[in-house]
This record gives C-alpha cells, structure tokens and sequence, in this order.
C-alpha cells in the first residue's frame, strides 16, 4: 500500500467543521447484526474467512476514498482482530489513521446468528483491565481512543472510581479516553459525563452518541460537549437501516416520502441524504458509515457532496420521533 500524506484533520485534536465520514466496523466484524437486512449483506457467506475477506474489502475501499477514522469494539465479533491484520497486512503508518475501540460488552455469540445473546455488558475494573489487554493484543500501536461501550447512568460506571483511575492512567499514557451512549437519556449521561475530573484532569477526550433523522434528542448536549472541547462522533446515522430504501414499514411512510423529496432535489439516495444531515451538524466531528459492503460504502459516500442547505433543515425537523418510541424500536430489531 502506498505510504499516504496524514489527514489534515485529526478528528480528536481540531474540532473545527467540516466534519468527516469514519467508518464503523459493527457489521462487519460479526456474522450477525441488527441492521435492516444484514442477512443479503452476507450471502456470500459468514464463515470467520469470508467475514475477514469482506472486511478487508470494505476496509480497502475506505482507505481508497480518503477515510481516516476507523471505529471497532471487543464485541464486534473479530472486528479488532479483522482490522489489526489489515493494518498490518496493508503496512499502515500508525499515524495515517485515528483508531477507536471500546471496552465494556464481551461477544457471546460464537459466531451463532441465532444465539440466545450476542453480548454480555460489564462495566467493571476486572473487564476493563482484561479487554484492555485483548485490545492491545489486536491493536497495539495503532490504538487512539479507547471508549466505555455504552455508558449509561444505570450501569454505575460513571461512578466507579476505580475504573475512572484505571482510565485516567491509560490517558497519561497516552490513550485517548472517551465513551459511548445509547438509550434515551443520552443526554442526562452525557451531562454527568462531563463534570467526571481525577485529580483535577477531565475524564473524557470524545464521546460517541447517537443522532439520527429520527432521534435527534441528544443535539443540544452534543453540541454544549463540543462547545468544552470534546470530539463529538455520530453513531447510527441510519438508523440501523431505517433511513434507508430497505424500510418499507408502514409507519415510515410519511417520514420517507419526505426524505425522497430531498433525495430527489440533491439526486442522491436515501443513505446519503440521511448521512449528509448527520455531516451538517457544526458540532460533529466524525460521522460513521456502518456499511457492510463496498456498494454500501460508496453510496454513502456520496453524502459528503450533498450541498445542505436551510431548505433541507427545514425538511428534517419534521422527520423525528419520539425518543422512547425510537429506542424501543431500536430494541425490537432482529439480529439477522
């Protein structure tokens, strides 16, 4: 692989727009997943090979199209294993890419789609300590930014102190240290998140939220993190294939008919339009393409083209729903 010139934006130090696409390794690093039709994602075939084939795939598109943000987890399957072998096997400089994982679920599966549970959430000192060491068996060297995996006010991690030293000291080393959240209280984490200091230091660097067409109730909080100099990182810009052409549930009827208004002006498919809206938000500096395919990836990446404009914003604010309603759905959805 050629050596490249380094991204001028390091996502987790300049936190000046215009935010940039990463991508998302959550289907592609596990035969399963909860996305819209993941399943005709993997036809080929689900075996750890073809997996790792296909990941290396998608990876080697991203890297061609100008991607420089890469986001896996110990539960996504292999997916840290899949991307330290491409990172090796494909000589990356380890300053050419910003590297993301996290820590706090354990994959249960076994490489079962039809599992009783695909993951198991622990937010203890003992896991942290342990995938810690799992992650820099798969990604030492090139690992930037270390998350808690879905931090939530009822886990009790934000207020385990001993997992906040154990943070605070992977930081002075030199780590990166951020969270993840999810649910409808996004907010309220986020709020408790940011006042976290050990011995007069704040906590996190980065937190990684979900917003999306549909649930954007987190926004404000995002934007006052962003506002205190933390990297903001979208999450499930797509709703896990609900902003996309793979939804046809009657209920989304009325939401699609207005994104294919805005499709149709911009010339652009559903996937893009949605992940253009996620690119416009001034306080966001990474947006994650969860793509499974390289067809997948290039037609988000045509979101970066979409001109936004207040003509579109106007559009969107009537796409939401209810934050409980669109978590609950969320829960409903089928691995696959």
């Amino acid at each position: 692989m050629p050596q490249p010139t380094p991204s001028p934006l390091h996502p987790l130090i300049d936190q000046q727009p215009p935010s940039v696409l990463g991508l998302g390794l959550a289907a592609l690093g596990r035969p399963g997943y909860i996305n819209l039709g993941h399943g005709e994602d993997t036809v080929s075939g689900r075996s750890i090979a073809a997996m790792r084939e296909r990941a290396f795939a998608v990876l080697d598109a991203a890297w061609d199209a100008g991607i420089r943000y890469v986001d896996t987890a110990r539960s996504y399957g292999r997916g840290e294993a899949f991307l330290g072998d491409w990172l090796r096997s494909r000589e990356v400089p380890a300053d050419a890419l910003t590297i993301a994982s996290k820590w706090g679920y354990t994959y249960t599966a076994d490489w079962r789609i039809e599992a009783e549970q695909h993951e198991v959430k622990d937010h203890s000192l003992t896991v942290l300590q342990r995938q810690w060491q799992e992650t820099q068996a798969n990604l030492g060297g090139y690992l930037d930014l270390y998350q808690i995996h879905s931090a939530t006010l009822d886990s009790g991690v934000l207020d385990d102190q001993r997992v906040h030293g154990e943070l605070a000291r992977l930081k002075a080393a030199g780590t990166r240290i951020g969270l993840t959240l999810s649910g409808p209280r996004q907010a309220v984490t986020l709020d408790k998140a940011l006042a976290l200091e050990v011995d007069g230091v704040r906590l996190f660097d980065a937190v990684q939220a979900t917003w999306n067409l549909l649930e954007p109730s987190a926004e404000a909080a995002l934007e006052a993190a962003h506002r205190a100099g933390l990297a903001v990182i979208i999450k499930e810009a797509l709703a896990n294939g609900r902003l996309t052409e793979r939804n046809q549930a009657a209920s989304f009827q009325a939401r699609r008919q207005r994104l294919e208004t805005l499709a149709a002006r911009f010339k652009a498919s559903l996937d893009a339009v949605a992940l253009a809206a996620a690119l416009a938000r001034p306080w966001a500096s990474v947006v994650l393409s969860g793509a499974a395919t390289e067809a997948q990836l290039h037609s988000n990446l045509n979101a970066v083209e979409i001109p936004w404009d207040a003509e579109a914003e106007a559009l969107i604010e009537q796409l939401a729903e209810d934050p409980t309603l669109y978590w609950q759905t969320r829960a409903q959805l089928a691995w696959n």
